[in-house]
């Protein structure tokens, strides 16, 4: 359990997240994101990223069970700093960086997912933003790299989700395959790439980097503001006390 770190082939470096049971990664796990992701990119010998995931989705978003374990705003504050770091490290990746997406992918997984450089998914995945049914804010810098600006606003507002095929039509999704073609479909992508010159692929990474119409690390501090706002005004735990009220309800109806 945790993120593992390999190397699949010369050139090629997987990241695989695992933390059963749906990839809700507590603070460490975040952080953890970022660390191996940044190995993989110093090492001059990589060319390229698959991050991917074990297990029922590729991400849960937070853990907010963390969060309500803890009194105060500290656990808050930590696992903010840990997604910040996390969506840093794979949009800062010299390298490219191919997500592979299995199930959902939701909340902090947009972040992720978003940043990437190519996203290849399982003909299961979904993915969405449930952040105001969770009282916080964020990520909707990176859903926006995935859909139009008013899909995103809808599915931001209504905490709703899309499938991998309707994001294979806006073009964000390279590739849809069926769940057990998924790592290799990604591998495949990446065998390409690692063919280049890793010279040439470092470089072409930077520039591409730079010429971004949209700063995605400002963007998305702008944007966890809010959710500091809103949990100060204790508002976000009143709303996960609900949600932890309707989870203990529907367990009680089973």
């Amino acid at each position: 359990m945790g993120i593992n770190r390999h190397t699949e082939t010369s050139g090629i470096e997987v990241v695989t997240i695992d933390y059963p049971p749906v990839n809700a990664l507590p603070t460490a796990g975040w952080f953890g994101v970022a660390d191996a992701i940044r190995e993989a990119g110093r090492d001059p010998e990589t060319k390229v990223v698959v991050l991917r995931a074990e297990g029922r989705g590729f991400n849960a978003g937070v853990d907010i069970k963390e969060i309500q374990r803890n009194p105060g705003h500290q656990t808050l504050i930590d696992a903010n700093h840990g997604c910040y770091d996390a969506f840093g490290a794979v949009y800062d990746c010299p390298v490219p960086v191919i997500a592979a997406v299995n199930g959902f992918c939701l909340g902090g997984g947009i972040g992720l997912v978003g940043n990437a450089d190519v996203i290849v998914a399982s003909d299961d995945a979904t993915f969405g933003l449930p952040e105001v049914e969770r009282g916080a804010l964020g990520a909707a810098t990176h859903l926006a790299r995935l859909v139009p600006q008013h899909m995103m606003r809808t599915l931001f507002y209504t905490a709703s989700t899309v499938t991998a095929q309707q994001l294979h039509h806006f073009g964000s999704v390279h590739k849809v395959v069926p769940r057990a073609e998924l790592d290799s479909a990604a591998l495949e992508v990446a065998k390409n790439i690692a063919a280049k010159d890793g010279r040439v692929i470092r470089a072409a990474k930077r520039a591409l980097n730079g010429i971004d119409l949209q700063d995605v690390h400002r963007s998305y501090r702008f944007e966890q503001g809010f959710t500091f706002e809103l949990n100060l005004a204790g508002v976000a735990d009143e709303i996960r006390a609900r949600f932890d009220e309707d989870l203990a309800a529907k367990k009680g109806g089973k």
